[in-house]
């Protein structure tokens, strides 16, 4: 009997030299969901766990060299899309989607760290919106990240929803908007973390527990290519999407706790 053939996604995204995010996070990410990990690198960024102090960028020819021999070789079942620092970058994915026979991406648009440092130029956000939005199969914006893509106050579940419409509209799929930046001691869900999925326009709120105190950073990639490993592995997207979540959730609380006995531990 023939082995099954592992699944193959690939990960278009920044190096973090600390681990803790970008390509060596989603590449771990596909190992655990059982996928097998292809991945092409648009920024060398200069981090550890707790900022960023630059970076250095490929060019839109080093980037093609990269992707076109592991699309020469076929296979890939999922695609993920994360630090595009430059316009360059944008357009030269683009062109690549309409080139091959790459999947509908899995995006993450990563615009800033959570240090507050600027990941993409502006010129490569106008470029993300335009040209390459329409082509992806999920975007999964945070409430930051969404609040400069649509101008809107995101405040509540009923902005997530509007601000996911809209940013649908812009082209993609469906949209998923993360609400972990939300106040956890909100009226309308004290305790919970609320993400907002918008495919196609039916809609689904899902509900997590909120963790205090996670040292995790990252997140956002983990659960950008674990839905990706998901779709690979041939789940649906809402499928994907909670798979996606429990193991982030999963991951944070096993950071917060090895943080809660590391910390009592120092005290004794």
């Amino acid at each position: 009997m023939t082995p099954t053939k592992e699944p193959i996604a690939l990960t278009i995204a920044g190096l973090d030299p600390s681990g803790g995010a970008g390509i060596i996070a989603d590449v771990r990410t596909f190992v655990h969901f059982g996928v097998r990990p292809a991945a092409a690198i648009t920024s060398l960024t200069f981090q550890n766990s707790e900022r960023i102090f630059g970076a250095t960028h490929e060019t839109a020819e080093s980037l093609r060299a990269q992707i076109l021999p592991v699309v020469a070789e076929g296979g890939i079942a999922a695609v993920k899309i994360g630090m595009l620092p430059t316009a360059e970058l944008v357009l030269e994915i683009t062109r690549l989607l309409a080139e091959t026979d790459l999947p509908a991406p899995v995006i993450d648009p990563v615009l800033q760290s959570s240090s507050g440092y600027a990941l993409m130029e502006k010129e490569a956000v106008d470029a993300l919106v335009t040209e390459l939005m329409p082509l992806a199969r999920l975007l999964t914006p945070n409430i930051p990240e969404a609040e400069t893509l649509t101008g809107l106050r995101i405040a509540g579940e009923a902005d997530m929803r509007e601000a996911a419409a809209m940013i649908r509209a812009m082209g993609a799929q469906a949209v998923l908007l993360k609400g972990g930046h939300l106040n956890s001691e909100s009226e309308e869900a004290p305790g919970f973390a609320i993400d907002v999925l918008d495919a196609e326009g039916d809609v689904k709120v899902f509900s997590g527990e909120w963790i205090e105190s996670s040292p995790v950073h990252g997140t956002g990639c983990v659960l950008s290519s674990a839905i990706a490993a998901c779709l690979a592995r041939g789940m649906s997207l809402e499928e994907s999407v909670a798979a996606g979540k429990d193991f982030v959730t999963e991951t944070i609380r096993d950071a917060a706790m090895t943080q809660g006995a590391a910390t009592d531990s120092a005290r004794r």
